[in-house]
C-alpha cells in the first residue's frame, strides 16, 4: 500500500468518527509520541535532542514524507524507524498528531526571555587570572551527550579540571570570548549559558527560544548573537552578563518567515554572518558602527543550509541543493559568484582547508556518500574525492600536522577513522579506536602534538593519540562524549578546525 493511500485512508477514517473516538484517538497518538518521541522532541513538542515537531516547524515536509521519515527513519541521523514497532496504521495516526497544531500554540517572547535570566555571579567581581594548574590555552571543554555534561580537560595531563552539568543536548558547538575566558553554550531547546573557564564557574543563563541553531560571539568580546528555529528569531545578547538586547525576526525579502540555518561570526569582518534556512538570503550584521544591528542582505542563488569561509573571510562556501554540491559567495561583491562541484550532500560546516605545496585546498566530508572532496581555493575546481568505508560528518587537521582525520560516521563502518596525508591525499592509516562503536570527531591540542578523539557510545571514550605517531596515547572512558573544543584553536580559528 502507498503511503499516499495510507495517509488518505487515515484521513478518510477520522472523518467517520465521532468527536468522541477522535479525542480517544487523540490521546492514543499522545501516548504514542510521549513513549517514543518525547525523549528527544521534548514533551511538549517544542523540540530538544530532535527539532520541534509542531506544524509550525514541519512546514517544509510534507505528511507523505513524514509518514517515510516515521516509517524508516532518516539517513545520516538519529532519527530509527518506527514501521516494525508500530505497525502502518500507528505510524499514520502519529503523523497525523505532529501535524494537529498544540493546544495552546508554542510561542516565545521577549517577556519570556527576560523573564528566564539568572545571573548566578557578576564576571566583573571573579579574578581575572586562572585560578588552576592548567595551561588556559590548551584547555579542552568536552560535551558529555550522554549524561548532559561538560568536562574541562587538561590539554597537557589529559586530567579532568572540573565537570558540570549541562542543559539538554547542547548543540552547534561551545563558543567563546575573545581571551578564551568563558565559554558560551547553546541547547536545542533554547538555553543560553555562560561559564568562566577562569574560575571554573557558572556564571549566569537565558532561554532565547523554544528551538536554537547555534550561537556566535562578536570578536570583540561584546555582544552574542543566537540564530532560532521556533520561532525563526535572532536574539542579541551583552556578552557580558547575558542580558537581552534585541530580538530580531527572521523575514526575507518575499515576506516569507525563515529558521535560520546557522550564525558565526567573522573576524575579520568584524561581523556576524547569518544563513536563512527558508530563503535564498545572507544576512551580515557589522557591529562596530551598527547600534541598530541592521541587516545587510545578499541574496544567494540557492537555499543555504550550511556553509564555511575561506581563510581571509572574503568568500562563503555554502551548501546548495539546485547546484551540484555548493555554491560560492562573495561577501564583497553580495552574490553567489560560482558553483561548487560536489556530488551528494557536503558537509561544509566541518571542512578545512590547509596549504598543499603553493597551493590552498579545502576538504570536506559528504554525510550521504563515502568520500571526501578536496577543491582548489582559487579556482573552486575539484582536486580529488578520496573514497572513505562510508558518509562522514566531521574533519579536523591543524597547522603542524601532516595529516587530515575523518570519520564515516554514518552507516555500518562508523566505528573507523580515517587519517590522510594532506599533501598525497592519500588515506595512509585507518583506525578503529573501539570496534563496533562509532568513532568521531578529532580535536587536535594547542601546538598540534596531540588529538582526542571521541567514541559515541554510552560506553565510550576519549582516546587521545600522539599526532605524528598515530599512536594512542590514554584512553579516559566518558557516556557519550560528542565534541570537545580547544580553547586556543577556536579563540585562533586556526587552520584545521571549524568556526
Amino acid at each position: 500500500m502507498s503511503r499516499k493511500v495510507l495517509l488518505s485512508g487515515f484521513a478518510a477514517t477520522l472523518l467517520a468518527l465521532s468527536i468522541t473516538q477522535v479525542r480517544a484517538m487523540d490521546e492514543e497518538a499522545d501516548a504514542l509520541y510521549q513513549e517514543h518521541c518525547a525523549v528527544c522532541h521534548g514533551e511538549q513538542r517544542i523540540g530538544g535532542l530532535g527539532p520541534a515537531l509542531l506544524p509550525e516547524s514541519l512546514g517544509r515536509l510534507k505528511k507523505p514524507q513524514a509518514i517515510d521519515v516515521v516509517a524508516n527513519g532518516r539517513p545520516a541521523s538519529q532519527m530509527i524507524g518506527y514501521q516494525d514497532v508500530l505497525g502502518s496504521d500507528k505510524v499514520a495516526q502519529l503523523v497525523e498528531y505532529l501535524y494537529t497544531p498544540a493546544d495552546v500554540a508554542p510561542t516565545w517572547t521577549e517577556a519570556d526571555t527576560r523573564a528566564t535570566h539568572k545571573l548566578f555571579v557578576d564576571p566583573g567581581q571573579l579574578p581575572d587570572t586562572p585560578q588552576h594548574g592548567s595551561d588556559p590555552m590548551n584547555l579542552f571543554v568536552v560535551v558529555e551527550a550522554g549524561d548532559h555534561h561538560v568536562t574541562i580537560l587538561d590539554g597537557d595531563e589529559f586530567e579532568p579540571v572540573d565537570r558540570f552539568q549541562s542543559h539538554f543536548a547542547l548543540h552547534g558547538g561551545p563558543k567563546f570570548s575573545p581571551d578564551g575566558r568563558f565559554v558560551y553554550f547553546a541547547s536545542r531547546d533554547g538555553w543560553v549559558s555562560k561559564y568562566d573557564i577562569h574560575n571554573l564557574t557558572m556564571v549566569g543563563e537565558v532561554r532565547v527560544a523554544l528551538n536554537t541553531r547555534n550561537l556566535a560571539v562578536s570578536n570583540d568580546g561584546k555582544w552574542v548573537m543566537v540564530g532560532n528555529y521556533l520561532p525563526g528569531s535572532l536574539v542579541i545578547l551583552d556578552a557580558h552578563d547575558l542580558s537581552f538586547v534585541k530580538e530580531i525576526p527572521v523575514i526575507g525579502q518575499d515576506g516569507k518567515p525563515s529558521r535560520v540555518s546557522a550564525v558565526y561570526t567573522a573576524p575579520p569582518r568584524d561581523s556576524f554572518v547569518v544563513a536563512l534556512k527558508d530563503t535564498r538570503e545572507v544576512w551580515e550584521f557589522p557591529y562596530l558602527d551598527n547600534p541598530g544591528f541592521e541587516p545587510r542582505r545578499i541574496l544567494a542563488d540557492d537555499f543555504l543550509d550550511d556553509f564555511s569561509f575561506t581563510p581571509d573571510y572574503r568568500y562563503l562556501l555554502a551548501t546548495s541543493r539546485k547546484a551540484k554540491g555548493g555554491q560560492v559567495v562573495d561577501m564583497e561583491l553580495g552574490k553567489t559568484v560560482s558553483e561548487i562541484p560536489l556530488p551528494g550532500m557536503p558537509h561544509l560546516g566541518s571542512g578545512i582547508y590547509w596549504q598543499r605545496g603553493d597551493q590552498w585546498v579545502f576538504a570536506t566530508p559528504n554525510i550521504s556518500q563515502g568520500l571526501i572532496s578536496v577543491l582548489d581555493m582559487s579556482s573552486w575546481q575539484l582536486i580529488k574525492e578520496i573514497p572513505t568505508e562510508g558518509p562522514g560528518f566531521f574533519m579536523r587537521s591543524h597547522a603542524n600536522s601532516k595529516y587530515a582525520w575523518t570519520d564515516v560516521f554514518f552507516g555500518p563502518n562508523n566505528e573507523a577513522v580515517h587519517v590522510i596525508d594532506k599533501q598525497t591525499l592519500e588515506v595512509v592509516r585507518t583506525l578503529r579506536p573501539m570496534p563496533g562503536k562509532n568513532a568521531a570527531h578529532v580535536e587536535f591540542s594547542k601546538d598540534g602534538s596531540h588529538l582526542i578523539l571521541s567514541v559515541w557510545d554510552k560506553e565510550g571514550a576519549l582516546i587521545v593519540y600522539n599526532s605524528d605517531t598515530l599512536e594512542e596515547v590514554k584512553r579516559i572512558p566518558m557516556n557519550l562524549p560528542s565534541g570537545k573544543y580547544n580553547v586556543y584553536n577556536k579563540i585562533n580559528f586556526a587552520e584545521g578546525t571549524s568556526h
